[in-house]
């Protein structure tokens, strides 16, 4: 039974190529709904839900950043925060 524990161990861990592509996939949709905020913002209307799904994003890629994006999701995550203030809306810390 030991030698079944250990494949299926080893079937759980991921390589570094699907690691990476769900990192890829992650990126793309943080970039995504940025795009969409920032439409929002130029025709003067954004909704809370966008900002709320985009600060949850922001704490999941914050669990998994590398060292030189924590200046860029700071940055990120304080628009994200005054957005949210002007609807009255504090996202959690």
């Amino acid at each position: 039974t030991a030698g079944i524990d250990a494949i299926l161990a080893l079937q759980s861990v991921e390589g570094p190529l699907q690691g990476k592509k769900k990192a890829v996939r992650r990126g793309q949709s943080l970039l995504d709904t940025l795009d969409e905020i920032k439409a929002d913002l130029l025709v003067g209307r954004v909704s809370f839900e966008r900002l709320d799904q985009l600060s949850a994003m922001l704490n999941e890629v914050r669990e998994r950043s590398l060292p030189g994006l924590d200046a860029v999701l700071d940055d990120i995550e304080l628009r994200v925060r005054v957005e949210l203030a002007k609807f009255g809306r504090f996202p959690a810390q």
